[in-house]
């Protein structure tokens, strides 16, 4: 299997282990910076001058007696505060949020995977997934091979995805990320607050039919009164609202994809239909029918039709 996928693929396998080796790479030398600072000689100990003898030559002062007073506190370390001069170095923002604190290979790593996923599920949390599925969709039904390219799609969609997503990004830096700056309250708080519009965004996308098979498969206890409003933001959590709005996603992309093709497939039969009627069957009606395709698709105002259907797409 590996044989063919080389054969087949090189520049993948080449990509992978790149990527692989630049990672373990990383993390060793991660492994290496922290072995070195938790190894290296503290220079802060504090040392007292002895007192100068008295005229008489009576006294003399004993440079272990130190009152504990004149050592410095936190707030001599150049402002530092006492709890900040006293935590552990281990201790982060990572490690309050995920338990990582970068001091073992095995955590290291694990943050990696997460930084590395991180992407994708702000990906599928957002309106980027049926964005992109149906621009390419679009393209595949014009048979314009690969014009847009991938690069042009991917650019398309994701400024979109900002456009639509912009409230409740809004809503999120004002109600979550301002308070955290402002040390108003912690990061458990932030993500919680953070949350909220998100879910709030993804339940109106949601069909009750797709939250019923995933709280059915979680085996979760649904009111008598069915899932109102208040049960879905209150007690539902993302675990069952994300994979929920990725499936109703996908629903609606492939929808929409279905209604794209409908005109095209029209044009395709037409010129077929006029080929075999001129006896032209060597002659294949994609070549013919494409042209009239991109004539039809410039003509209707192509482009402000599909952005503008999918803008309305969405509940907001």
């Amino acid at each position: 299997m590996i044989k063919r996928l080389l054969e087949t693929d090189k520049k993948l396998v080449l990509k992978f282990a790149v990527s692989l080796f630049l990672t373990i790479l990383f993390a060793f030398v991660l492994v290496g910076a922290r072995s070195y600072a938790a190894s290296a000689p503290d220079d802060t100990s504090v040392s007292a001058p002895a007192d100068d003898t008295s005229s008489n030559g009576d006294e003399t002062s004993n440079p272990d007696d130190v009152n504990s007073e004149s050592l410095p506190h936190g707030d001599d370390y150049l402002g530092t505060p006492d709890e900040i001069v006293g935590r552990d170095p281990g201790s982060s923002l990572l490690q309050e949020i995920v338990g990582v604190d970068a001091s073992q290979p095995l955590e290291i790593i694990i943050l990696l995977t997460l930084i590395a996923l991180l992407p994708s599920m702000l990906i599928m949390m957002t309106c980027f997934a049926r964005i992109v599925i149906v621009l390419g969709f679009l393209r595949s039904a014009m048979q314009t091979q690969n014009t847009p390219p991938n690069m042009v799609l991917t650019g398309l969609a994701l400024f979109l995805t900002i456009f639509i997503m912009a409230p409740v990004f809004a809503e999120i830096n004002e109600v979550a990320y301002q308070p955290y700056a402002n040390e108003e309250i912690t990061t458990a708080e932030a993500l919680e607050k953070a949350s909220v519009p998100l879910k709030r965004f993804m339940l109106k996308q949601t069909t009750n039919d797709d939250l019923e098979f995933f709280v059915n498969i979680a085996k979760m206890e649904v009111p008598e009164g069915g899932m109102t409003e208040e049960y879905k933001e209150n007690e539902l959590s993302l675990t069952v609202i994300i994979p929920s709005f990725m499936i109703g996603e996908l629903k609606r992309a492939f929808q929409m994809g279905f209604m794209i093709f409908l005109p095209f497939l029209i044009i395709d039969i037409v010129v077929g239909s006029t080929l075999m009627s001129m006896g032209m069957m060597m002659l294949p009606p994609a070549m013919i029918s494409m042209p009239f395709k991109i004539l039809v698709f410039v003509l209707a105002d192509g482009w402000n039709l599909m952005i503008g259907s999918i803008v309305s797409s969405y509940n907001l």
